[in-house]
């Protein structure tokens, strides 16, 4: 046990320490361990490795002793473009295409263990990213409107999730996990908003600042007609995050930045013992976080309600339902194949362009491929690769910041590389 106990102490670290997560469906990722992403995310109900305690933790129950280890590379092409805008020429015109790629390439680790304590209980820990949103623009797209320097935000969101399974009867299992979180934020570029916050200090510009919170996950899961189909369910609680104090200026509730609940349904079948076909439905509450979920609202602002207030500004994000498919083919006792494609609602209105502009949030859709190669009887390799298709949203941008429009676009390549040990 010396090995395991080693490789989670080094992911402890390397999670706290790792580059943003750039995540696709809004801002968490499209799925969670290198195998469910070849399958785009879909893992309610198909429980391939130790990274099922971040998808469904009664899977634990199904996976025996094994730990995983792996890494995904996140390289997204994210900008905006600003049109008609009128704005006067005190400051460079308002109007062009902005490149928010001021990073190329993230990369995040991530690390489960799971022990098989008897043939009831199971026992695991999972270290993983949640998610995250990156932007970072050289030439400040809000330079028009009084700020001057380089403009982007950074969110990186990480979970240490224990989680224990109980196989309550022969076909039939639930488990329970708790999501310890560590996030950390940074802003910069629209200091010049600073009479919009009931903060200034506490606006833009403030170095990174970071904040914790729990939470819980609950899953289910069965095995029905000989083992043929498996059906999942799994919800995970709001989470309380203490405030990030460097930006209570700018988030709604004096910098408070909660973790909003999702939960989801799935189910795989057997078509035959070589061929497995799964699907997700899953929902995230982005609105039940004013910090998210509250709109830029002009008419908001003039009646007191600032940056960083109660019913201040928000990024205006909608929930989201978010729905998977999955392919899986034993091509050889030693290879598997997958494949998969996922489908998301739109978190930003049209009506949100304008601040959103830090966090172009917009693709849709994930295509998927991956494979896992066994090595011997204790280890297998695994690959994937997702290209989220590039998405786009246009809307107007209110006339007391020069009217015209505003174009959000976004897609993303992202490489998963895992190593998986069974004992």
């Amino acid at each position: 046990m010396k090995a395991p106990v080693k490789i989670l102490s080094i992911a402890v670290w390397l999670s706290a320490f790792s580059s943003t997560a750039f995540a696709t469906t809004g801002y968490f990722m499209h799925g969670y361990g290198v195998k469910a992403q070849g399958n785009a995310g879909t893992s309610i109900a198909q429980f391939q490795d130790a990274l099922t305690i971040a998808n469904n933790p009664a899977g634990l129950s199904w996976i025996g002793d094994r730990i995983d280890v792996g890494a995904t590379v996140f390289s997204p092409d994210r900008s905006a473009e600003i049109t008609a805008n009128q704005m006067p020429q005190a400051y460079p015109n308002a109007n062009g295409r902005y490149d928010g790629n001021g990073r190329k390439y993230f990369v995040l680790p991530e690390l489960a263990f799971n022990h098989q304590i008897n043939d009831q209980v199971a026992l695991g820990l999972a270290i993983y990213g949640n998610g995250g949103m990156n932007t970072g623009y050289k030439n400040n797209p809000f330079a028009a409107f009084g700020n001057s320097g380089t403009a982007g935000v950074d969110l990186t969101q990480v979970f240490i999730t224990p989680a224990v399974a109980w196989k309550y009867a022969e076909n039939q299992s639930i488990g329970i996990a708790t999501n310890i979180l560590y996030q950390r934020f940074e802003a910069r570029g629209i200091a010049g908003f600073s009479g919009f916050s009931a903060d200034a200090s506490n606006l833009s510009n403030r170095g990174k600042d970071s904040a914790t919170g729990i939470g819980a996950r609950i899953g289910w899961a069965g095995k029905f007609f000989d083992q043929r189909l498996t059906l999942g369910a799994n919800y995970s609680s709001k989470i309380n995050a203490d405030r990030f104090d460097r930006y209570r200026g700018l988030f709604a509730e004096r910098g408070d930045f909660d973790v909003p609940e999702s939960y989801g349904v799935g189910a795989a079948v057997n078509i035959t013992p070589q061929l497995t076909v799964a699907a997700d439905i899953q929902r995230i509450n982005y609105s039940d976080v004013k910090s998210v979920g509250n709109p830029f609202d002009l008419a908001q602002l003039q009646q007191g309600h600032a940056f960083g207030t109660s019913q201040g500004p928000g990024f205006g994000w909608n929930d989201i339902n978010i729905y998977k498919l999955g392919v899986s083919y034993q091509a050889h006792p030693k290879l598997t194949l997958r494949a998969g494609y996922s489908h998301n609602d739109q978190p930003i209105p049209d009506s949100e362009v304008f601040l959103n502009i830090l966090a172009p949030g917009v693709i849709q859709d994930h295509l998927s491929v991956g494979a896992t190669w066994n090595l011997d009887q204790h280890q297998e390799i695994s690959i994937a690769y997702t290209h989220a298709l590039e998405d786009e949203v246009k809307g107007k941008i209110s006339p007391a910041f020069g009217g015209g429009e505003a174009k959000l676009k976004m897609s993303q390549d992202i490489l998963g590389l895992s190593y998986g040990y069974k004992f």
